[in-house]
């Protein structure tokens, strides 16, 4: 068997992704006889049928998929070399790619962001903003330099830093509920009542859920901002950051159903990357900028004495992939 080349394996991806030879031929800057021809070498190089050309758009066989998945991890390990390359050679990376999961505090953590790279201006700013699944699969496809998320902290491909915990409750608009609220309230009393929750901004993760309760109506929003309007109009419940409600909370126009049997969770908010990536020296400064400053977004999460607070006794059941 003849060795194919990277460009061969370029034009393949780009025909997938593209989902055909002339939209890949246009990605590439290249003409389509060229890229139909590097498809087709590969394929008969190996000996393998890559591409269903049946269709109105071209799809991977089942051959196709398998080698996709593989061929994408060489890829972006070309791309990374490339980049640290560059970096190596302008002595600071050109771009960082941070993504912000749905529980941070934005203000503290985009006015860190923001002085930081006010200081770094030949770096430039990828920003994001993911939500439950989300920031961990833009990591681990690459697609981020670093996460401000919670992440499972046993997983031996990341390193992090401590930034600060995160306390979720479930809370209602007063008057939401038709009988007392107490610490009493059980799950199958709210199933009756929308649930809002987040969607997932995961593309292909398996998936997961936070405190949703099997059968109940429910409502999807983008962010935690949104479903807190939602939850003070009276058009559903669900459970909050209590950074983000901890004033309505005082003034009366929201209330913890937090109790024995609800008893909320508390997510631990980190900075993550890869552990075995290379680290440009914009990027090891961020770090250590960020350790510094973790005390701001510590403080920022941290209810206040004065506001009135049910302590939460552990952690709810997980499922779905919303929260």
């Amino acid at each position: 068997m003849s060795e194919f080349t990277l460009h061969d394996l370029q034009c393949f991806d780009a025909v997938v992704r593209a989902g055909g030879f002339q939209a890949a031929a246009a990605t590439l800057h290249r003409s389509h006889p060229a890229v139909f021809a590097a498809v087709a070498k590969l394929e008969r190089q190996l000996g393998l049928s890559l591409l269903d050309r049946s269709g109105y758009r071209v799809t991977l066989t089942d051959t196709g998929q398998a080698f996709h998945r593989r061929a994408q991890s060489l890829l972006r390990g070309m791309e990374d070399l490339r980049t640290h390359a560059a970096q190596l050679a302008m002595g600071e990376e050109s771009e960082l790619r941070v993504v912000i999961g749905d529980l941070c505090p934005l203000s503290q953590t985009l006015g860190l962001l923001s002085r930081f790279f006010a200081q770094c201006p030949g770096t430039r700013l990828h920003l994001h903003f993911e939500a439950i699944t989300g920031p961990w699969e833009r990591l681990f496809d690459g697609e981020a330099d670093l996460i401000l998320h919670h992440i499972d902290k046993s997983d031996p491909r990341l390193e992090w830093l401590d930034l600060c915990k995160v306390q979720l409750i479930p809370v209602v608009a007063t008057g939401f509920l038709p009988f007392p609220v107490s610490r009493s309230i059980r799950p199958d009393q709210m199933r009756d009542f929308t649930q809002c929750i987040i969607r997932d901004t995961a593309r292909h993760s398996a998936s997961r859920s936070y405190f949703v309760i099997e059968g109940a109506h429910q409502c999807t929003v983008p962010d935690q901002l949104m479903k807190k309007e939602i939850i003070l109009q009276g058009m559903g419940w669900g459970h909050m950051p209590h950074f983000l409600v901890e004033q309505e909370l005082r003034e009366g126009r929201l209330q913890s159903i937090a109790g024995s049997y609800m008893p909320g969770h508390a997510e631990e908010l980190v900075v993550a990357r890869h552990r075995d990536k290379p680290q440009g020296p914009v990027a090891s400064r961020l770090w250590n900028y960020l350790k510094q400053q973790a005390p701001q977004i510590r403080l920022a999460a941290k209810p206040t004495a004065a506001s009135p607070r049910r302590k939460p006794a552990g952690a709810a059941p997980r499922s779905s992939r919303r929260k």
